[in-house]
């Protein structure tokens, strides 16, 4: 038996890290409901840790070895994530980097308990909490503030011709960025009902209607509205099965958004888009980057729409 653990250490020690890993993300998504700093930075940095003093209480191991068998147990957890339909390729190409970066500190950690293995059993106490402490900070925290994003463009036509284009607009081509090959949701028309304030403004997207009451309407000047409904944010893309994560459902929340037309010397109009929303997915400072990098691609595509439409 001793002898076969030996021969197996290296898919053993994989194998108990992804154990452990799931141990931890499991009931921070299912059970707490949290996409937090436990899933994105402890999870991956105890596929990095764990593996190497596994392997290390057999073997000897070096620290390039450690590293070699945290990064294989990352991508082999990720792999699983597909094959048993809880997450898509997107999402795990967009938490790449920050797991990335927790899994090599893992390593590192690793490596160091296992040479000093006289005092490895008492630093083990303070790991063992992290699950813990990490867990209850992600439930402590808020997401009371507003996040925001704003995208401009200057079009060559009157501020009247280009309002009427913003209040809604007839479908917008296809889309060349390969962004939205991704199943990322991208607007494809806009229709209103009723005219001013208390009218309702249908942005459709490629995953259903975001429902937008009209709230200021001072016409050509600034369009304000709520989001009253909003689809899901994306269709994640998985080569084995259709999958639709627990993260697609309120974890982004689209609160409100405006078009401000600013009237310009040369007869021009320049546009402003803004949209407000909240992000429950932590880090937040992380997660934030994607968020105005897409929403900047959103607005880019309605905006320049309107610049065609407007410019004919």
């Amino acid at each position: 038996m001793k002898e076969m653990i030996n021969k197996y250490i290296w898919p053993i020690s994989v194998t108990i890290g992804i154990i452990v890993a799931y141990g931890i993300g499991y009931p921070s998504v299912y059970i707490f409901k949290e996409y937090g700093w436990t899933v994105f930075t402890v999870v991956p940095f105890f596929l990095g840790m764990v593996p190497p003093i596994v392997y290390g209480a057999k073997k000897e191991i070096s620290k390039g070895e450690s590293i070699k068998i945290g990064f294989s147990t990352l991508g082999i957890f990720c792999l699983t994530t597909l094959l048993f339909a809880i997450e898509g390729i997107i999402c795990i190409i967009m938490a790449s980097p920050i797991m990335a970066l927790c899994t090599w500190l893992g390593t590192l950690v690793g490596f160091y308990l296992v040479k000093n293995k006289k005092i490895a059993t008492k630093q083990m106490y303070p790991f063992v909490l992290l699950p813990i402490i990490f867990i209850t900070l992600d439930l402590s925290i808020s997401t009371k503030e507003y996040l925001e994003v704003k995208t401009d463009i200057t079009i060559k036509a009157p501020i009247e011709t280009v309002w009427q284009n913003i209040i809604s607009f007839g479908e917008i081509d296809e889309p060349d960025e390969l962004l939205f090959k991704t199943g990322i949701a991208y607007p494809t028309h806009a229709e209103i009902k009723g005219s001013g304030v208390g009218a309702v403004r249908y942005c459709n997207f490629t995953t259903g209607s975001f429902v937008e009451p009209i709230t200021t309407w001072d016409e050509p000047t600034l369009l304000q509205f709520d989001v009253l409904e909003q689809p899901t944010p994306m269709r994640e893309l998985n080569p084995f099965w259709d999958v639709h994560p627990p993260h697609l459902d309120g974890y982004f929340q689209s609160q409100k958004g405006q078009f401000k037309l600013i009237e310009l010397d040369n007869g021009q109009t320049k546009v402003e888009g803004t949209t407000w929303y909240k992000i429950h997915i932590h880090p937040i400072q992380y997660w934030d980057v994607w968020s105005k990098y897409i929403l900047h691609q959103i607005h880019f595509r309605v905006l320049k729409h309107i610049k065609k439409e407007s410019e004919k």
